[in-house]
């Protein structure tokens, strides 16, 4: 496994306790976000290195730079349909274009004039953008915020195949970790290393009403 980890409670103290941040594994070159598929699905991703075979071009779909946020939305890859979870590791340039492009899920009334300038401004995009609380690794949630962000049409033949650099079957992983929240021995824990990402256009910032850290 190519991510990079550290033990919980070690990142925990490094982590903001509040606000929106985009909580990321990242360097240079690359940005890590996660998704979780049904076998027929996330087996194809893995093996063959790009999203194909019953994958679908046609809809959303939502990717996740918080791995803990991950594992609240999948129980921890225990929901079916949701069994293999992948750490796809992006082109920092598309994770970049992805944020900023993106429309509000929701109507924010100190972006947009009104409600129908809204939806002109969702039905023209091709990326979404969403703020959830965090979670802990029981699934309590925080007073941090994460983000998920929706990918369609042009955008996702993208990110299908031109936008990743690797795709990792962190499955096992998962499984092994997952024994440590059972068994409620949160020092023993390990999830990847993330810290704040920070956009590189200070409009992006401002515009995902991101915290400075």
């Amino acid at each position: 496994m190519k991510l990079k980890t550290k033990l919980y409670k070690e990142q925990l103290q490094e982590w903001p306790e509040k606000g929106y941040h985009i909580m990321a594994q990242f360097d240079e070159e690359k940005v890590v976000v996660y998704q979780s598929y049904r076998p027929e699905i996330g087996n194809f991703a893995f093996e063959n290195q790009y999203f194909g075979g019953a994958f679908s071009l046609k809809r959303m779909t939502w990717i996740k730079p918080n791995f803990l946020w991950m594992m609240y939305r999948n129980g921890w890859g225990t929901k079916v349909g949701q069994e293999i979870i992948l750490a796809i590791h992006l082109k920092r340039s598309a994770f970049e274009r992805y944020l900023n492009q993106a429309v509000y899920s929701g109507f924010q009334n100190d972006i947009y004039n009104d409600i129908e300038e809204w939806k002109i401004a969702v039905k023209n995009s091709n990326i979404r953008l969403q703020w959830d609380p965090d979670h802990d690794p029981y699934g309590v949630k925080l007073e941090r915020r994460a983000i998920q962000i929706g990918i369609r049409n042009k955008e996702i033949e993208q990110y299908a195949k031109d936008d990743i650099l690797e795709i990792e079957d962190i499955s096992e992983f998962v499984s092994a970790q997952h024994q440590y929240v059972i068994n409620q021995q949160l020092e023993k824990l390990i999830v990847p290393e993330e810290k704040p990402f920070i956009p590189s256009k200070k409009s992006t910032f401002n515009h995902l009403k991101l915290t400075d850290f």
